[in-house]
């Protein structure tokens, strides 16, 4: 920590349940760093039924979380969110831009908005979609957290008057993500929740070398794939693996396989945080290939880049296994040395300190560079 410690409230999709979200395992890492290096942090979710039930972290240890029912419930929290130091408005928040709009309105330390899914939120503004983040919001907001890093982060200052674009990369919690000593199950498996975009690139990259190598054994772990799918019989499937269970799952895979969402891949630089955990663990990845990935890891040495059948084929049935563990161990030294739970803590504390004296912008304000 570098200054007195901080007061944050960060108004989130989800810190309680991981079902079908990546948000949660993102906020459960940073916030477990972020206060441990001495802040104080109140996480507010809002109860929906569909985390109610499939609630995996109740009671975190590491800060505060509260449930609110609905926005009048959350007008309760407006004298915790004014005192606060900063407070953090997340992407895909239900009721978002009047959720955004109250806070900019109470706070009266640092606003910021946590965008874990900057090309999808893009998108929808480009298509007037305001699900939960408004065009007129974004420059009263004092910084602008992104998933994705890269040019995205000029065009939101240049296009949508954000006062400060900051990439804030997903990251890994090393003491829940560890190399463990298991026996290969499969030789590739996917992690990830279904999504419509990312089929056509799961199907290319594992359900077709699964047809070519009925030898090989595969798995696709994750909720909502829909019914008519036809698995080969050498592909395995399991509806939900919990975080506590992700490590073992990485653990039992000779590789694990990346694939990222269609927007994502447009933009670029943005990293998933399969790619962190996996790596974490010291499982080789194969991943699909976008802009910025160099950046994150070093292909051929870090990371197997593959955009066909054959290229993954070639990565499972040709890579020596001297070199496939050599590439486990550059992975997780990489992971280690700049992408864990502790690094980004540290920048999203810097990141606030640097704006900490900057009044808020009202929300029609105009930013001239």
């Amino acid at each position: 920590m570098t200054g007195p410690p901080l007061r944050l409230v960060v108004l989130g999709l989800s810190l309680s349940s991981s079902w079908g979200n990546g948000h949660a395992t993102t906020y459960r890492a940073l916030l477990r760093a972020f206060a441990g290096r001495g802040h104080e942090v109140l996480f507010l979710e809002r109860d929906m039924p569909w985390y109610a039930a499939q609630r995996d972290l109740p009671a975190p240890g590491f800060c505060r979380l509260a449930l609110y029912p609905d926005l009048a419930a959350l007008a309760g929290w407006r004298e915790v969110i004014a005192a606060a130091d900063a407070v953090i408005v997340g992407s895909y928040v239900p009721e978002g831009v009047v959720v955004g709009r109250l806070v900019q309105d109470w706070a009266r330390g640092v606003t910021a908005f946590y965008d874990i899914d900057t090309p999808v939120t893009l998108g929808k503004l480009r298509r007037g979609d305001e699900e939960y983040l408004s065009p007129a919001l974004i420059p009263g907001y004092d910084l602008y957290l992104s998933f994705t890093g890269g040019p995205v982060l000029r065009r939101l200052e240049t296009e949508y008057g954000s006062p400060a674009a900051r990439q804030l990369y997903c990251s890994v919690d090393v003491e829940a993500y560890q190399p463990l000593d298991l026996p290969p199950r499969w030789d590739l498996s996917y992690l990830g929740t279904y999504s419509p975009d990312r089929q056509p690139v799961l199907e290319r990259l594992l359900l077709e070398p699964a047809r070519r190598a009925p030898e090989l054994r595969f798995v696709v772990a994750g909720p909502q794939y829909p019914t008519d799918i036809v698995w080969p019989a050498n592909v395995e499937r399991l509806e939900h693996v919990p975080p506590a269970g992700h490590a073992a799952f990485y653990a039992q895979s000779r590789f694990t396989l990346n694939v990222t969402r269609a927007d994502m891949v447009e933009a670029g630089y943005s990293p998933s945080v399969r790619l962190f955990e996996a790596g974490a663990c010291g499982v080789p990845i194969i991943s699909d290939i976008w802009d910025g990935i160099g950046t994150l890891l070093a292909p051929g040495k870090e990371i197997v880049l593959a955009d066909t059948p054959a290229a993954v084929l070639d990565a499972l049935l040709g890579l020596p296994e001297p070199r496939r563990l050599a590439m486990a161990r550059a992975l997780r030294a990489r992971v280690l040395a700049e992408h864990t739970a502790e690094h980004r803590a540290a920048s999203l504390e810097t990141y606030l300190r640097s704006v900490s004296t900057l009044p808020s912008l009202p929300a029609d304000a105009q930013v001239v560079r």
